[in-house]
């Protein structure tokens, strides 16, 4: 019959064994690491965007940005073939180009493109119709052809669908509205912006509601003030 270890063993060789044993059976009782689920990464990247978008100085939004979008990627990467990071990639790489500015940005919309279409194929629903939103913005904001891909008509189109998802929406309300009134229906924007400050507030996103609403009330006072 085997033994634990041999019979000669010295006490002081027993005591140092006994007390690795007890130290890796201590170990067993310290709770197991558990990965973050695709909803906490996701929550997380929501929650740092908000602080640069809405918290941080124009100044440093640039290489902040740049930092988070290394972090999505990662993430995206982790959970591949979910939609929900795949927008939010989007979502950052589009606020670092807006902060960015210039030619330079148009690499960064671009990817941004990319990843809203690859999340429309999985699941348009998703995040209430986000990526069709996101993607809606960048066709009329950025330049058209030969410069970059933008198309107001494609626009209307991708804004038109996330609103039919998700009508009460407090983004999808206020991209329409800022779409028209750049593209000359100023008093159509009235009712979305209302729609806007009436939306029902989000678990966790009080720091994006308030910007929001504070966008609303200036395109608002930009619109009466024609």
């Amino acid at each position: 019959m085997s033994v634990p270890f041999p019979l000669s063993t010295t006490g002081a060789s027993r005591r140092r064994l006994s007390s690795a044993l007890l130290a890796l059976a201590g170990l067993s009782l310290l709770p197991a690491v558990r990965a973050a689920t695709v909803e906490e990464s996701v929550t997380e990247l929501q929650q740092a965007w908000e602080l640069i978008n809405y918290k941080t100085p124009a100044a440093e939004k640039e290489k902040k940005f740049e930092a988070l979008a290394a972090r999505a990627h990662k993430v995206s990467e982790s959970f591949a073939g979910r939609p929900e990071p795949l927008v939010w990639e989007g979502i950052i790489l589009s606020s670092w180009g807006g902060a960015k500015g210039g030619l330079g940005a148009l690499g960064l919309v671009k990817q941004a493109k990319v990843l809203y279409e690859q999340a429309i194929q999985i699941d348009g629903n998703t995040l209430d119709g986000s990526a069709y939103n996101s993607l809606g913005v960048l066709y009329y904001k950025v330049p058209g052809w030969p410069i970059a891909f933008g198309d107001k008509d494609k626009a209307r189109d991708l804004l038109q669908k996330a609103l039919a998802i998700n009508p009460k929406g407090i983004d999808a309300n206020y991209f329409f509205a800022d779409y028209l009134v750049e593209t000359g229906e100023p008093q159509k924007a009235v009712a979305h912006l209302e729609k806007v400050m009436q939306a029902a507030p989000r678990a966790g996103r009080q720091i994006a509601d308030e910007g929001r609403r504070a966008e609303a009330r200036e395109l608002m006072e930009k619109i009466r003030s024609k």
